[in-house]
């Protein structure tokens, strides 16, 4: 799977190999092999500003903005960002055990029903003026894009630890 991917003046190519590792080709025909995309503002900008690493640390390749690539090369880099990260999205709250904590959260994720322990109200953070990430007593990090977005109910309850 090949794609010529235009990202500011420079043109390279992208593929996988047979292991599943991302191969970047630049026009002067070096190849980096194992490449990592890397978004520079993952929460509020998960789109814009995303670095192609090699293995050794060093910047490859720099994508201004994801949706300008052609789809095969929005894709390969979609593929290999979900498989890095992990941050569920919290899409409502449907219950917790307490008002005071450590207390268990039964929440609705973009991934599915989930519990979890919040220990404190430290473990909820605020990242812009409506995004929030609440990070559970085993350190995975879940995803809060618009509290102003959540049901009333949710609402209430993440009042009550806020």
């Amino acid at each position: 799977m090949n794609t010529t991917t235009a990202m500011a003046t420079t043109t390279f190519q992208l593929s996988r190999n047979a292991f599943g590792r991302l191969i970047l080709t630049t026009p002067e025909g070096d190849v980096f092999e194992g490449v990592v995309p890397v978004r520079a503002f993952p929460i509020q900008s998960p789109e814009v500003g995303i670095a192609v690493v090699h293995t050794d640390g060093h910047e490859v390749a720099w994508v201004d903005q994801l949706a300008a690539l052609p789809e095969p090369a929005q894709s390969l880099i979609r593929e290999e960002l979900e498989t890095r990260e992990f941050m569920p999205e919290i899409l409502s709250i449907d219950s917790v055990t307490s008002f005071s904590t450590p207390c268990t959260w039964l929440v609705q994720t973009d991934r599915g029903e989930t519990r979890f322990v919040l220990r404190g109200d430290e473990d909820i953070r605020r990242v812009g003026p409506t995004i929030l990430l609440v990070t559970d007593s085993h350190g995975i990090q879940f995803l809060i894009r618009d509290r102003l977005n959540l049901s009333k109910e949710s609402c209430r309850i993440l009042d009550r630890f806020l």
